[in-house]
């Protein structure tokens, strides 16, 4: 079964989440005992053995819209959108949708005062799924309930709820129906593990004597093997409300997907039997990897990787990445950091390249209006998605190398490929090509584009001398049969654009990498610290150039060196005295035509790590 297995590299929305470990350190007792390690194995076997394994028999069918899709927005919108990262006056940074946790505002306090008040007068859901429909999305997720505990409909389930606002209509409701009417695939985001209202859920250590949140209580991280004692009244909270309210928004709003998140905060087995629990009511809903997955196992139909992400490391499999338009997922009227539409043109190319989707999150604000800065982006990328989709959905990732110039997409016999980087020359060299081109074209045009064998790996496309789009041009390939994968090295370019050599590419030879989580600040791959780690890549080169190399990197070792081989000749750099990233040039190499091993590795042993290495950079002369 080809999702049976997965090794799981992922973290939660605003929280790290990592697979629960079998056997820990505990505060009291050292060593766990086995009857932890007893519960987790027992739902995994009996899911592998039973239910889960025959619920996977539909996953093709039950994920193929998702697959097809590959762009879907979403939702963080809920009473903490109302004040928007500010409270009582004060300016509250990081998460806007955290800000209970942040400023510890007592059950009672945010009930009377955020949920009570809560009136979006100007929510349109026509208009919200029209505007996401026009950026090109496919599928929505919106939050029924957050980690604040607050079901966002009107729930029957408990009395945390917008039901009590003086909201009186159903906005969860309202947009399923939308929805359907644009034709948009519907879901939901919802916070089981953690819950800030609930006297019994892991998060709340400020009313409560509760585990899971900040203090750490009761063996932090791992309350839940160190203190199994606690653990009958986290099942309470999942049988009395988290189960009975997903089982809800089934039923009410028959979801297309379900979205779950910070699986840490509960034991694996509780993941498994929610999982179950909506499995034994409906195996068609799609439901994300973060609800329940191992060191062996992901249960989920596709695994989540990275949150706001700017690289991608390699997955197997079906994944999805959740870039957000700035730094918070809820609204938040303080932070500006709005990235640019060509930001996520190009993220969204660079995803579908590597066979995964982008969930893109907005944060409406609390009055029910999308922020105008989203607006602003939403529809930008909607322009060239309109222009350019058909590159995007139902694509998968083109078995060809990495090309210096942009990224390639496949459907059937076509080959897109995304030209971020207009060649000076007019002409786009396409590595790793070895099947026949049929014709070749602009999207969006008929009139053909030359093309010529350069030789038995290469193929050369002339183009106009401007590129038609700015952010993304797209040029169409039709070839006589689909491509085979290929094992090809990745060809350097020599006419004026930056190789870029990433971390997360390299093939890694010794023990001890880690890898950093994609985002802009840490898409590094780190526990470089001796000569027998060595980060390697294969690469050709076409005709003679010198390359001038640089590496970026972190470092605290200023002072210690290492070396990068280029065949059977060798740069050497040194740490600078400096904080921050390090974009260190390390001199000049000039290849002949043919294939090369480019490495690097500390020049000496160091007990410390030497360095969390972003990519080599390598620019023809």
């Amino acid at each position: 079964m080809k999702y049976l297995k997965h090794i799981i590299l992922s973290v939660g929305v605003g929280v790290i989440a990592a697979p629960a470990m079998a056997q820990v350190k505990g505060d009291d007792d050292g060593v766990l005992s086995q009857k932890a390690v007893s519960r987790d194995q027992q739902a995994i076997d009996k899911a592998v053995n039973g239910w889960w394994k025959t619920s996977m028999n539909a996953h093709d069918s039950r994920i193929a819209w998702w697959r097809d899709a590959r762009f879907g927005c979403f939702i963080h919108w809920g009473v903490y959108s109302v004040p928007g990262g500010e409270w009582k006056g004060k300016k509250v940074g990081g998460y806007a949708e955290h800000l209970m946790r942040k400023e510890r505002i007592r059950r009672g306090e945010y009930d009377s005062l955020l949920i009570r008040t809560f009136n979006p007068v100007d929510f349109n859901a026509d208009a919200w799924v029209k505007m996401i429909k026009a950026a090109g999305m496919r599928y929505l997720v919106i939050t029924a309930k957050h980690h604040d505990g607050v079901a966002m409909y009107p729930t029957a389930i408990g009395d945390y709820s917008i039901k009590n606002s003086k909201f009186h209509r159903d906005p969860m409701a309202e947009l399923s129906a939308a929805c359907k009417k644009y034709g948009i695939r519907f879901g939901f985001y919802y916070s089981h593990a953690f819950d800030w209202e609930h006297p019994d859920a892991p998060g709340n250590d400020w009313d409560y004597d509760n585990p899971g949140g900040d203090k750490d209580l009761h063996g932090g991280r791992n309350w839940f093997d160190v203190h199994p004692e606690l653990l009958p009244k986290a099942v309470k909270y999942v049988d009395e409300k988290a189960i009975p309210q997903i089982k809800e928004l089934i039923a009410k709003y028959h979801p297309d997907i379900l979205w779950f998140d910070t699986p840490h905060k509960l034991p694996l087995s509780e993941n498994i039997r929610i999982l179950e629990a909506i499995r034994s009511v409906d195996n068609n809903v799609v439901v994300n990897g973060r609800l329940a997955r191992s060191n062996d196992y992901s249960f989920g139909d596709y695994i989540n990787t990275s949150d706001r992400p700017a690289e991608f490391y390699p997955v197997t499999g079906d994944w999805e990445a959740i870039p957000t338009t700035n730094e918070s997922y809820g609204y938040s009227k303080f932070d500006d950091s709005h990235k640019p539409v060509s930001f996520f043109i190009r993220l969204l190319a660079k995803a579908a390249d590597r066979g995964g989707n982008l969930l893109m999150n907005i944060g409406p604000e609390g009055n029910g209006v999308i922020d105008p800065r989203d607006t602003v982006i939403l529809h930008g990328i909607g322009s060239w998605m309109q222009r350019y989709g058909n590159s995007i959905y139902g694509t998968a990732a083109a078995p060809l190398p990495i090309q210096p110039w942009g990224e390639v997409t496949q459907k059937d016999n076509k080959l897109f490929l995304h030209v971020f980087s207009w060649p000076r020359n007019g002409v786009l060299t396409v590595g790793g090509l070895t099947g026949k081109v049929k014709k070749a074209y602009l999207m969006n045009t008929t009139a053909a584009l030359k093309t010529a064998v350069v030789n038995r790996t290469d193929v050369s496309v002339t183009l106009p001398k401007a590129a038609p789009d700015t952010i993304n041009s797209v040029v169409v390939l039709e070839l006589a049969d689909k491509l085979p994968a290929t094992t090809l090295p990745r060809e350097l370019d020599a006419d004026g654009i930056t190789n870029r050599l990433l971390a997360y590419d390299a093939d890694q030879t010794g023990k001890g990498f880690s890898k950093g989580d994609g985002k802009t600040a840490s898409y590094w791959v780190a526990g470089i610290a001796r000569p027998d780690q060595q980060l390697s890549w294969k690469v050709r080169v076409v005709k003679k150039a010198t390359f001038s190399f640089s590496a970026k990197y972190l470092s605290d070792l200023a002072g210690q060196q290492y070396t990068v081989k280029v065949g059977q000749q060798q740069l050497t750099g040194t740490v600078p005295a400096q904080k921050g990233a390090i974009n260190e040039s390390i001199g000049k190499v000039t290849l002949a035509p043919g294939e090369y091993v480019v490495s690097l590795q500390p020049a000496t042993n160091n007990t410390k790590e030497l360095m969390k290495l972003f990519e080599l950079q390598l620019t023809a002369q």
